[in-house]
């Protein structure tokens, strides 16, 4: 399912099977999940600047071959039985001060699959050896889809949040629907804020353990120690800071938000601090890979047939679903 222009409905195409080049893994597509970063490429607020491009940066499948280890031990019949995730960050250049530091997801010159390399909307995808991930047998691949990008940005922006106890989630989707899991089995508190009217996502909020669910323009019943906006609106940011408490952490979990309207300064102070997250580092994968078995986490995939991808996005689009999406070749 190909992207060929901003706006324009993504397009069936059969193309050859690609090949893996040294140091590439040739991945049959089991899952790919939709997210919100694929509706700000489709919609142009985040640029694909080589057009056509496939998207699909949340791929779970089986390595058929690994033509960059034939050398190795790696290279064998096992590899046909080998199951990896693909995430967001795709490449990076190893050398720049960034990468040398542990930061590789600020690398400059970074590539990200879906939109630099084509994605997992596909039957295969060819994906640097280096940043898949084995996946733990005990997920299922369409439920393991979800962990690759909603998992792992969520886990980061929780990172940011240091010890916080009592923590609010702005807008209760795929990363937010995991990150609530972690959370009650670390011990922590949710608070999850939702559209207003959004009855679906807060019942289900409080089903996941959320100790309260309401409209994000609803003060929480108790100040917060953190908050993590997943919603891209801007307007949120302001709410967010009322709801923390001084010394409180406001998170910006979105590689794309509107624009954050003019606050008093009064919110702000009490060293509170905005911030946001970018991306994800290899470390950052390993340990939730680590942690979500530990915690039993769970994802709620609504599967779609591969040529429905229009279709599973204008779902994820309107909020027609709970949990995430995900796409089955």
């Amino acid at each position: 399912m190909v992207f060929e222009a901003v706006g324009a409905p993504l397009r069936a195409l059969a193309r050859p099977v690609p090949r893996a080049q040294p140091g590439q893994l040739l991945v049959r597509v089991q899952a790919c999940g939709v997210c919100r970063t694929d509706l700000h490429l489709i919609d142009g607020e985040v640029e694909i600047a080589a057009p056509p491009r496939i998207l699909g940066h949340q791929i779970i499948g089986t390595v058929e071959r690994d033509a960059g280890a034939t050398a190795s031990a790696s290279a064998s019949a096992s590899d046909e039985e080998r199951r990896v995730g693909v995430p967001w960050l795709g490449w990076t250049c190893g050398r720049c001060a960034y990468c040398r530091g542990g930061r590789e997801n600020l690398c400059p010159h970074a590539r990200f699959t879906g939109r630099d390399i084509d994605g997992g909307m596909a039957e295969y995808v060819v994906a640097d050896e280096r940043y898949c991930f084995p996946i733990p047998a005990s997920y299922p691949s369409e439920q393991a889809a979800p962990l690759m990008c909603a998992g792992l940005i969520g886990y980061r922006a929780l990172r940011m949040c240091g010890d916080a106890q009592r923590i609010g989630l702005y807008g209760f989707g795929a990363a937010a629907h995991i990150l609530a899991q972690i959370c009650r089995w670390q011990g922590r508190s949710v608070f999850a804020f939702t559209r207003a009217g959004d009855d679906a996502a807060q019942a289900f909020a409080l089903e996941l353990g959320a100790a309260w669910a309401g409209a994000s323009e609803q003060a929480p019943p108790e100040a917060l120690d953190a908050a993590i906006i997943f919603a891209p609106l801007g307007s949120l940011v302001p709410l967010a800071l009322r709801a923390v408490a001084p010394g409180g952490t406001v998170v910006c979990g979105g590689i794309h938000m509107s624009d954050i309207p003019s606050f008093p300064y009064g919110i702000l102070w009490e060293e509170r601090v905005v911030r946001s997250v970018a991306n994800l580092t290899r470390r950052d994968g390993e340990e939730l890979l680590a942690l979500a078995p530990r915690a039993a986490v769970q994802t709620h995939p609504t599967s779609y047939p591969l040529e429905q991808a229009n279709e599973a996005l204008a779902d994820l689009r309107a909020g027609r679903f709970t949990g995430a999406g995900v796409l089955v070749p």
